[in-house]
């Protein structure tokens, strides 16, 4: 007989302790949804009766939470000391929460039973014991996380089994194996989960916190050595360094070691789900995650891109479909030829015939960022620059006579700022004089030319900002130093960011504006 394999999510109570992470019930029910379509088997929902907010999450669910392929699971812990599991507030919460599932939390490590609990080491075996049975009594399954375990069996190894022995002659399905302060490496986990599951026979997982940085590592190491269930986080959120990136557990199972563990093809969603859930999470996705991030196979050197228009396997470890994220060329100072063509077929323009073209723009890139420019993140301004050197001329909609901003505070002390922007331009064969306000320079600005455009392109009216960036380039020149902005603008469907330079913030702040507006009208196709 096969040993199952659980893949096990803890987003919404383990993974939302992260320091500055709140998710309120309906961000939950939100996120819950997402990860169902990862295709894991268990989504821990949180610990009803600890708190209103996860009561109220599993009342909710119950009636607006449709899983297609997960299992909702209720956190909880065993029951007090002196109290019977039938009495316990907290153990009826999980009985009424409607969860199938139930993973209770028991001390592993004798010293957390005396000076946490303050009780003895029976009476916790007691407490683990009565808490089981009393669960699966009521017909609920029951899993089971050994808090502290990793330490625990190193301090008292044969206190710490009878702790899993207890739990698997009540009627425990699995215990999954803590690694709660994040201090183990893979060496010393496989060589534990080993002991364990040749000792008890029972069913081990494994839940590892990141504070070595070995999170993924030891959860690899723990299947290796026996594990048939892991938990983890998406995007590895999580308290302190965060918990075991659960895509990245996943990923490596089956793309690496060839074990399928979620439904087939369900990875390819993974992309898209982890920056779902960031949106949700308003936690900004790490562009360097491994799999899923931006940069996960974003290519800059130049030397990298010419091997890669020959093969791209030669420097990916994978291709990125597998987890539905994309190759990207960065264009940079260090781009060459092949940077540049590819990057060119990637948005469009067929460069391989026309070397003069490519030199002329590799020469160009390069020398713009010598002077600050960046277009490895701002692809909208280098597909404008490419289109004026491919058709001949810089898209154009509208000819810039003059601007000027101008930012104002009445006398009270505490009063505050107005800035107010003034643009006078050409388009659509009429001169526009249009003036707009906002909170600060650059919103005033932006309204004051987003305002003058649109009276000849309506269309400008779906464009809005949603990202400013600014960076000084060379500090030590203080307050006149070179400054770099990035500019993110949207159209409600997509996004796209443009950049711009200047020793004066605003004067860069408005070519990123320029650019943001240019490009956005040329995908729009304005004539």
């Amino acid at each position: 007989m096969t040993t199952p394999f659980d893949v096990y999510d803890t987003t919404l109570r383990d993974g939302a302790q992260q320091e500055g992470l709140n998710l309120s019930v309906a961000d939950k029910l939100n996120i819950a949804r997402q990860i169902d379509r990862l295709g894991v088997g268990y989504i821990e929902g949180g610990w009803p009766g600890a708190n209103p907010k996860d009561t109220e999450f599993f009342r909710r669910a119950r009636e607006e939470l449709r899983l297609d392929n997960a299992v909702l699971a209720a956190f909880g812990a065993t029951r007090r000391a002196g109290v019977a599991a039938a009495d316990d507030p907290l153990v009826a919460a999980l009985r009424e929460s409607g969860a199938q599932v139930v993973t209770l939390v028991a001390k592993s490590h004798d010293r957390h039973v005396e000076l946490a609990l303050r009780t003895t080491l029976e009476e916790n075996l007691a407490m683990v014991r009565d808490t089981v049975t009393h669960l699966r009594a009521e017909g609920q399954r029951v899993f089971l996380d050994a808090e502290h375990f990793f330490d625990g069996y190193r301090a008292n190894r044969d206190y710490a089994l009878e702790v899993l022995r207890t739990a698997y002659e009540a009627g425990a399905e699995v215990v999954a194996l803590c690694d709660t302060n994040g201090g183990m490496l893979p060496g010393w986990v496989a060589d534990v989960v080993d002991d364990v599951v040749s000792t008890t026979q029972g069913r081990v997982g494994i839940h590892c916190h990141n504070d070595t940085g070995c999170a993924v590592a030891n959860t690899l190491s723990a299947v290796d050595a026996g594990a048939s269930h892991v938990q983890g986080t998406l995007n590895g959120y999580g308290e302190r360094t965060g918990n075991a990136d659960l895509v990245n557990v996943v990923a490596n199972l089956e793309l690496k070691a060839g074990r399928p563990v979620l439904p087939q093809g369900l990875l390819r969603e993974a992309t898209r789900i982890a920056h779902a859930v960031a949106e949700v999470t308003n936690v900004p996705p790490a562009s360097r995650q491994p799999y899923v991030g931006t940069s996960a196979f974003a290519h800059k050197a130049g030397l990298h891109a010419s091997a890669i228009k020959v093969d791209p396997d030669l420097y990916q470890h994978m291709s990125p479909e597998g987890v539905g994220n994309d190759m990207r060329l960065l264009v940079s100072d260090m781009a060459g030829r092949a940077s540049i063509e590819l990057k060119g077929r990637e948005l469009g323009f067929d460069l391989s015939g026309d070397r003069a073209l490519v030199d002329r723009v590799t020469a160009r890139v390069k020398d713009l960022e010598s002077r600050g420019y960046t277009f490895e993140a701002a692809d909208a301004s280098f597909e404008l620059l490419l289109a004026e050197e491919v058709e001949g001329a810089r898209p154009s909609y509208f000819e810039v006579e003059s601007w000027r901003v101008i930012t104002e505070t009445p006398g009270a002390a505490d009063a505050e700022a107005v800035s107010e922007a003034t643009v006078k331009l050409r388009a659509g064969g009429a001169r526009i004089v249009n003036t707009g306000e906002g909170n600060g320079p650059v919103n005033a600005l932006d309204q004051a030319l987003r305002g003058a455009i649109g009276q000849a392109y309506p269309e400008v009216a779906k464009f809005q900002l949603i990202d400013y960036k600014v960076r000084i380039l060379d500090q030590g020149h203080g307050t006149d130093a070179i400054t770099r902005v990035l500019i993110e603008t949207t159209d409600g469907a997509s996004s796209w960011v443009t950049v711009g330079v200047g020793a004066n913030v605003i004067q860069a702040s408005w070519g990123a504006l320029v650019d943001g507006l240019t490009f956005g009208l040329r995908r729009a196709q304005v004539r």
